[in-house]
């Protein structure tokens, strides 16, 4: 299985990730897996700027994009993608665990140094900004994180889809050997 060869490969980051954080390495994973196959699958080919301009002057949900439009404009800003770079999929969402732009700009960390926050290719990026959005949310290491806890409800923030967040607790007691 990917996963698990993906935990011992990264063992060393995820255990300073878990430090940090404190969110487990499961769940990080299962998170990552689920939303691009580990970075390889689909994580969009649509022009971010140009998406979410459609979207801000759509009449559904203006407000929101007009904010995530502002959040892309200020990811170029700061020099953490470039234009070109600035690719995601179809309501804006950047990178290896599908961040909208307004979560990248609040929830991202630089944790490989390098001076910018990528999460279109940088594992150590992807994987501790995912950790600080969950930890934010008040996730806590150690804590069951099944439907009712806390730590489930820490996960509305990732997605508030109920199946999607149990498809993640499934996914990373598959991880953890449960």
């Amino acid at each position: 299985m990917a996963g698990a060869a993906l935990l011992q490969r990264h063992a060393a980051l995820l255990s300073r990730i878990e430090q940090q954080f404190g969110v487990p390495r499961y769940i990080l994973v299962a998170i990552w897996g689920l939303e691009s196959d580990f970075g390889k699958g689909d994580i969009g080919k649509l022009p971010v700027i140009r998406t979410l301009a459609t979207l801000a002057h759509d009449c559904r949900r203006t407000e929101l994009f007009q904010g995530e439009l502002l959040a892309a404009l200020k990811i170029v800003q700061r020099g953490d993608l470039p234009l070109r770079d600035l690719i995601g999929a179809y309501a804006g969402e950047i990178g290896q665990t599908q961040f909208l732009p307004s979560s990248y700009i609040k929830y991202g960390v630089d944790f490989d140094g390098d001076g910018h926050v990528d999460l279109r290719h940088s594992v150590p990026d992807v994987l501790a900004s995912t950790a600080n959005l969950l930890h934010t949310s008040g996730f806590k290491m150690g804590q069951p994180y099944g439907e009712g806890t806390a730590n489930f409800e820490a996960m509305r923030e990732w997605n508030r889809a109920v199946i999607y967040r149990k498809t993640i607790g499934y996914f990373a007691d598959r991880l953890a050997g449960q």
